[in-house]
C-alpha cells in the first residue's frame, strides 16, 4: 500500500479545486491506498459546518466530503494556523480533522511516496 497525501490549500469558492481533490481522495481510497487529506490556508473553509454554497451558484458538494468515512479515509488533516486565520475551531468542521501545525504537516509530507497539490 502507497502513502498519498493530497494537499488542498485554495478557497472552495474559487474553480474545482477542492472537488477534484475530493473525487482523487475518493479514487485512491477505492484503489486501497492509504491516503490522508491536508486542507490549509482557505481550503479549510470547505470543511466548515452549515454552507449554503446554492446561495452563491455553486452545487453543493460540501455534503459529499462526509462520504470520506464511508470510503476509510479517516486521516484527514486540518492546518492549525488556517483554522485561527479564519476564526474555526475543530468543532465547527463537517467531519472529525486533526489539527497539525507547520512542523507536524512537514513530517506528514515526508512520510507520504506520493504528494498531490491541488
Amino acid at each position: 500500500m502507497i502513502n498519498v497525501l493530497v494537499m488542498s490549500q485554495c478557497s472552495p469558492f474559487d474553480d474545482l479545486n477542492i472537488r477534484d481533490a475530493l473525487d482523487m481522495t475518493l479514487i485512491f481510497a477505492a484503489v486501497d491506498q492509504n491516503v490522508s487529506w491536508l486542507f490549509s490556508g482557505p481550503a479549510v473553509l470547505a470543511l466548515k459546518k452549515h454552507q449554503q454554497p446554492n446561495n452563491i451558484g455553486l452545487k453543493d458538494f460540501f455534503k459529499n466530503i462526509k462520504t470520506l468515512e464511508v470510503y476509510d479515509v479517516e486521516n484527514i488533516y486540518v492546518c492549525e494556523k488556517s483554522l485561527l486565520d479564519y476564526g474555526l475551531s475543530k468543532h465547527d468542521l463537517l467531519i472529525e480533522a486533526k489539527a497539525l501545525n507547520f512542523s507536524q504537516q512537514q513530517t506528514l509530507i515526508k512520510a507520504q511516496q506520493h504528494v498531490v497539490n491541488l
